[in-house]
Formats: C-alpha cells, structure tokens, sequence
C-alpha cells in the first residue's frame, strides 16, 4: 500500500490512475487531428466517458458537431450508432423491430428481432430535438437502464453504452422541445462556440486539404470499462460531497434558497445533479492524476451539469438572465461555504 494525496491506494489502482491520464491524452491528440480548438468541449466529453454518462452537445450548425462525436468514437474501439432524427423517425427505427422469416426447411414463418442502432456502444443522436417526444421517449429507458424492452422482453445494452446528442438552439421550424426527463438523463450540457480567427484559419486550410486525419483508436471496451469503474473507486470527502449537494440544493426555489435563486428559477435541479456533479469531479480528478476529487473540480463540472436541470421564469427572461449566469452567481456565492 501507498500514499497518494492522503488516501491510501493499492499498487494497481495507481497504475491505472496514471494510465486514465495516459489515455485522456492520447484520445485528446487523436480527436485533434480532426477537430481544431474546443479543448473544453472535449474534456468535458472525456469527463463524461470516464463517469460513464450521456452528453448533450449544443451549438449551431456548422460547428462540427457530428464531426467531434464521430470522430471521438473513431479513436474508442468500440461499436458506433448513428441515429438521424427527424419528425418522421419511429421508436422502432431507433430500438429494432420484429419481421417475420420464412424457414425454408419446414416453410414455418417466426418473428425475429432486428436489433436497430441503440444496441452498440457508442450512440450519436443526431439533432434529438427533431423528432417527436414519443421518438425520444426511445431513448430514456436505454439511457437510465441501459437495457431496452422489446416484444415483452428487456435486453442489456453491452457496456460501455454512451449516448451523445447534438442539438441545434437557434432553428425552431420543426422542432420539438426536450422533455425535463429526457434532459435530466444527460449527465452534461457541453456548449460549442465559434472558433477564434486562428482556429478558422487552421480549419479553413485543413478540410480544403487531402489529409482526412486518420483516426487510431486508443482505448477498447474491456479497458475502457476497468477506467470507469477505477473512476467510481476514487473516495470523495465528507466536505466534497456537502458542497456538491448543497450546490445542487441551491438551484431550489425555497425559503431558504439564494436571493437569485428565488428570483429567477422555477425548478432546480434533482437528486440526480448531484450524483452527476461527485462523479464528474472524480473524473476530473483522475484525468489530472489526482487520486482524490476537491471542492474545485466540482465548481470545475458544476455548470456543464446544472445548466439544462434549471427552470427559469419570465422574470429572467424580462431581466436577459441565462442559466449559466444563474450557476455563475451561486458558485461566486458558494466560496462562503468552504
């Protein structure tokens, strides 16, 4: 046994701690082959492989969204699925559906489940908020559960399962909102923005190119999966998980909410934030190769967890407040707390 940052860890655990940073680097220089600038964006989708959650990518059209997520899973050896929404897509289009075969043998005709695009391991829903909510209601079993009820039977989805969607905030034609549940299963909200001039040069000169960045993946299932689980081992302090569970209680309209809380939110998040905000600062923790999350790596995960959980009314909309300008205030406020 040995000491790292006062907590006692087995030889093995450390081994694999070293090779969590190991791999985040390599997916990182992978995934930059292809993908100019957003280091934040990708730490936060690395974060998220590592805690073993869902994402939800947020930016308007061509800002390589689709590009990142296939391009993040060209580096994972793992199975991919790609799902299309559109107001069209049937929830069967996403989980598999019955057709009948013909045995040629005995000429007796079964039903046989055709599994669709949900059963791999890696799932881009792309542009989620195209199609009705009975389509993305297909998802929400397979997100929380990670199994799928079919013809009356549940099936497991193999691990890792991680489903990433992107969306578009400014097209409103033909679009349907995300359901409070269907957002709440995302364990992060991850928004992409323009790239500074530099960047769009360096895009502008790389896709006008013939080099298509040739992706080598990295990481496969069997390790990727001993990472998660070494992610879950990393102890979090008795303050830690205070702090996170107070950080989420305060996003709560109630007497004893913050004053900016009373004022501008209507609902806040749930329990499940701050689940999502102790394992996302476990993640962080073992990506920088800290054996031991702090108080800052949950203020570090703390909007990309809160930000699609809150409510605002009309007064924040009257005043220009966002969601993010909300957490902004609570983290400023939550330094009296340590």
């Amino acid at each position: 046994m040995r000491t790292l940052e006062n907590t006692m860890v087995d030889d093995r655990d450390l081994l694999l701690l070293d090779r969590v940073g190991t791999v985040t680097q390599a997916l990182r220089n992978e995934v930059a082959k292809r993908i100019v600038g957003q280091e934040a964006v990708v730490g936060g989708l690395l974060t998220a492989l590592l805690a073993n959650g869902h994402v939800l990518l947020v930016g308007v059209p061509g800002l390589a969204k689709t590009l990142l997520v296939s391009t993040l899973a060209d580096a994972l050896d793992l199975e991919f699925g790609r799902v299309q929404f559109t107001p069209d897509l049937m929830p069967t289009d996403i989980t598999g559906t019955e057709v009948i075969e013909e045995d040629r043998t005995s000429g007796r005709r079964v039903f046989r489940f055709v599994r669709g695009p949900i059963f791999a391991n890696v799932v881009l829903a792309d542009e989620i908020n195209r199609a009705p909510p009975k389509t993305q209601a297909a998802l929400l079993q397979a997100m929380q559960e990670r199994a799928v009820t079919a013809s009356g039977e549940t099936m497991r989805l193999a691990p890792p399962f991680f489903v990433l969607a992107t969306q578009n905030p400014i097209e409103q034609e033909g679009t349907y909102p995300l359901p409070e549940a269907q957002l709440d299963r995302f364990m992060l909200e991850l928004r992409i923005g323009y790239p500074d001039q530099r960047e769009e040069e360096e895009i502008a000169m790389r896709t006008t190119g013939a080099d298509d960045g040739l992706i080598s993946p990295v990481v496969a299932a069997g390790e990727l999966i001993e990472l998660q689980n070494l992610v879950r081992r990393v102890p979090a302090s008795p303050a830690l998980i205070s702090f996170a569970v107070r950080l989420a209680r305060a996003t709560r309209p109630s007497p004893d909410a913050p004053a900016v809380t009373g004022k501008y939110v209507s609902w806040g998040a749930g329990p499940r934030a701050s689940q999502f905000l102790v394992l996302g600062a476990k993640a962080r923790a073992a990506m920088n190769g800290e054996a031991m999350p702090s108080i800052d790596d949950v203020s570090a995960v703390a909007a990309d967890v809160l930000a699609h959980r809150l409510v605002l009314n009309f007064e924040a909309e009257a005043d220009g407040r966002g969601t993010h300008d909300i957490i902004s205030e609570l983290l400023e406020e939550s330094r009296l707390w340590r």
